[in-house]
């Protein structure tokens, strides 16, 4: 089953053009065969198998008003194991068949050409990954940012049952006026109000959204309206370890300081 499932997803990721503007991204659909979507469907989980943000990563401050979205996290033993038994063997199984090299590896080659222009200055880059499953409820919302610097990729995909909550996609956004962004902090969020919303993905059942962090990658949600909101979501994000991030920094400096003499 899971084999299929990955097949599947890699032929969709594959052939699916990256859309340029104003970052590199795109969009699928039928990211999965329609059998093991209703697998996924099944095996959503009850509020009590799943944590808070705010809780869960209580350790990040940032995070501390983030209460409206639940989380489970696929790389936290405590998260797995709150889940009951039948469910967990699922879940478990799909964190190990998706989190593995082969899944990066297809994301490395289908953004090689953006990943190439962002570590030239790098001899040697390691990567790490994150995987959760996301159930966000009415009042979450989440301003327009870059990612932290150490993102690479992600893929965000949607898990609703139905067309309802169509319109609750990932937004995309451009700067009203750039000269006003944190050139010290570009990747803080944003209020909604200083952007202007390029397009929202549509949040329809077996989609994902994938898009490459740049310095302009700035995406968000606009506020959840719906009275028993259930949006539904996987989140798969890649990362440079943190010995490759400092490696970059001073890579970067370097050669800004040797353009300058």
């Amino acid at each position: 089953m899971f084999l299929d499932a990955e097949l599947h997803t890699a032929y969709k990721i594959g052939n699916t053009p990256i859309l340029n503007f104003p970052f590199p991204h795109f969009y699928v659909e039928n990211i999965f065969p329609d059998d093991f979507y209703s697998k996924i469907q099944e095996n959503l989980l009850d509020t009590n198998e799943m944590t808070s943000m705010a809780e869960i990563y209580s350790d990040k401050p940032g995070l501390a008003s983030y209460k409206d979205r639940l989380v489970m996290d696929f790389t936290m033993e405590e998260s797995i194991q709150k889940i009951r038994q039948g469910k967990r063997e699922f879940w478990e199984s799909f964190g190990e068949n998706f989190s593995r090299g082969a899944f990066s590896n297809l994301l490395q080659s289908k953004f090689k050409r953006f990943l190439d222009m962002r570590f030239q200055y790098l001899e040697n880059v390691s990567f790490r990954h994150e995987m959760q499953l996301i159930n966000d409820k009415k009042n979450y919302t989440l301003g327009p940012h870059t990612d932290k610097p150490s993102k690479v990729i992600s893929v965000l995909f949607y898990l609703p049952k139905d067309l309802k909550q169509k319109e609750t996609g990932t937004s995309i956004y451009m700067p009203k006026d750039p000269n006003k962004l944190n050139k010290k902090l570009p990747h803080v969020h944003y209020p909604h109000e200083n952007f202007n919303k390029v397009t929202t993905i549509p949040f329809v059942p077996n989609s994902a959204f994938c898009f490459i962090k740049t310095n302009n990658s700035f995406h968000g949600v606009e506020k959840l309206e719906m009275e028993d909101t259930d949006r539904w979501s996987l989140q798969y994000n890649m990362y440079v370890t943190q010995e490759t991030l400092e490696d970059e920094i001073a890579a970067k400096n370097k050669h800004l300081n040797e353009n300058k003499t």
